[in-house]
């Protein structure tokens, strides 16, 4: 029963990450794909960012709706750095495909500090959200010093 249940286990983890680099036909679609919603997801941290500089006025429910979409929009292009993926429009690093233990520790992170940032939009409180947004920033900044072109 324990094996079964092992090897089902297995059959469903390699069967679940295949498909999902697979829905792209053409390398060039998972680089659109994974540009496109880091740009919306920097559309909305950033709409956050603002408000916690002062550089935009602060509206709780704004700031909620576009941190939930940030957080949200977060998890979605991590599949997007497949095999033949380095090439082409991108400023992604080789060294995404070099250290990718590195690059998904650094993902992980930002996705956990966009969900904080989420949480912490939720609340309506701006001192909140202030730490919340510097220590995700700071995730962002980490991962494009070391993985982006600019």
């Amino acid at each position: 029963m324990k094996i079964s249940s092992l090897l089902l286990l297995a059959a469903s983890v390699v069967g679940s990450s295949a498909p999902a680099f697979a829905q792209f036909a053409k390398a060039e679609d998972a680089v659109k794909y994974r540009k496109n919603a880091l740009f919306v997801m920097q559309q909305n941290f950033g709409r956050v960012a603002a408000m916690a500089s002062g550089k935009a006025p602060f509206d709780a429910k704004v700031a909620a709706e576009s941190a939930a979409t940030a957080d949200f929009v977060g998890k979605l292009p991590w599949v997007a750095f497949g095999e033949g993926t380095d090439k082409g429009d991108t400023r992604a690093k080789p060294e995404i495909w070099k250290e990718p233990a590195k690059f998904k520790e650094y993902a992980d992170k930002m996705q956990l500090e966009m969900s904080k940032l989420s949480v912490a939009a939720k609340t309506g409180n701006l001192d909140n959200i202030k730490t919340a947004v510097s220590a995700t920033g700071g995730t962002c900044k980490s991962c494009h010093d070391d993985f982006r072109k600019d």
